[in-house]
């Protein structure tokens, strides 16, 4: 099985009493907390449970630290058993609510990437570039206003640093590809890695009886393939069992998996030199990335309509064109 087969339902905290947080419990004292950001099961949050102390890695929104603090509070914790919170990486439906988390965990620390740690101690300029992708509406309805961190209660995490908490070591790796400030974070107890972004992206309205079925995500800024490949083979060296994606939940079968991610970049970039010299270039790579995930998803057996499938995955087709045309303009400098 990809996920546990049922789902716990938990009230909610200081918002509408309707209002229903997901919870799916894994082996090992791991919960995924569905974000509820933009629709279910598209932002993962996870509480990781050990002995006497909790830690969360990745937090989604503001919005969605009110669903963290709900959860503890219901699986009989305290905010003060809060250790560590960690963020993959700081784009905003990964870190976007640690600091509004953080006001509510006194003895909690943040544990954070060299490159990002500077954008949760001051996310100014973090959300000044937000709000002029996404407009002030857009971005105070999805994200609201960002809360700094005291610098004091951020560790920085290199590549190769680790923690031990409670009967397990959680180690830190440097992944670059999807964005140059995102770490990857290996858990010993269950052999799982917490990929952020840097193992794609898989939704559980795809899987079928061939499994799990997972591609790359990009940014608009950053993406570098060859380093992305690089993170993935990195992440597949210990021969993990699990890897526990923020979009979205747990998947085994990881070594597959990470062949159709590489080949999937292989696919951007083939793309990308297919249309660089198009007119309409953003137009063209787009249509092509919709048609090749429409005839990937069908040979995997998925039979939603095409116009379902569309409206799951355009979001990320977006986003995917829009990096694959940065890496076009910039690969050469």
């Amino acid at each position: 099985m990809l996920c546990c087969p049922s789902e716990t339902e938990y009230g909610s905290l200081n918002v509408n009493d309707m209002e229903k947080i997901k919870v799916i419990e894994y082996t090992g004292g791991v919960v995924c907390i569905d974000a509820d950001f933009v629709r279910d099961h598209m932002v993962a949050c996870y509480m990781m449970e050990t002995g006497s102390e909790v830690a969360f890695i990745e937090v989604g929104s503001n919005t969605s630290a009110v669903k963290l603090m709900k959860v503890l509070q219901q699986r009989g914790w305290q905010p003060e058993d809060v250790r560590y919170v960690i963020v993959t990486h700081v784009h905003l439906d990964h870190a976007g609510g640690a600091g509004s988390l953080m006001k509510w965990l006194p003895n909690a620390t943040l544990l954070v990437h060299p490159y990002g740690a500077r954008h949760m101690i001051d996310p100014s300029k973090l959300e000044a570039g937000a709000r002029v992708v996404y407009g002030d509406e857009d971005f105070d309805r999805m994200y609201g206003t960002l809360i700094p961190v005291e610098e004091q209660r951020t560790q920085i995490m290199d590549d190769g640093d680790f923690i031990d908490f409670g009967n397990r070591r959680l180690s830190f790796i440097d992944t670059p590809g999807h964005a140059r400030h995102h770490f990857c974070v290996h858990d010993s107890l269950t052999n799982g890695w917490f990929s952020g972004d840097t193992f794609g992206l898989s939704y559980r309205e795809f899987d079928t009886e061939n499994g799990a079925y997972i591609i790359p995500t990009t940014t608009p800024i950053q993406f570098e393939p060859e380093a992305y490949k690089a993170s993935i083979r990195r992440m597949m060296e210990n021969q993990p069992e699990y890897v526990y994606l923020t979009h979205f939940g747990r998947v085994s079968n990881v070594q597959k998996l990470a062949g159709d991610l590489i080949h999937g970049l292989d696919v951007f970039v083939e793309t990308a030199d297919k249309y660089k010299d198009y007119d309409h270039r953003t137009e063209r790579i787009l249509g092509a990335l919709r048609d090749w995930q429409m005839s990937g998803l069908r040979k995997h057996g998925v039979t939603l309509s095409d116009e379902a499938c569309l409206e799951i995955l355009e979001y990320d087709l977006v986003l995917n064109t829009q990096g694959i045309e940065f890496w076009l303009d910039h690969r050469d400098r």
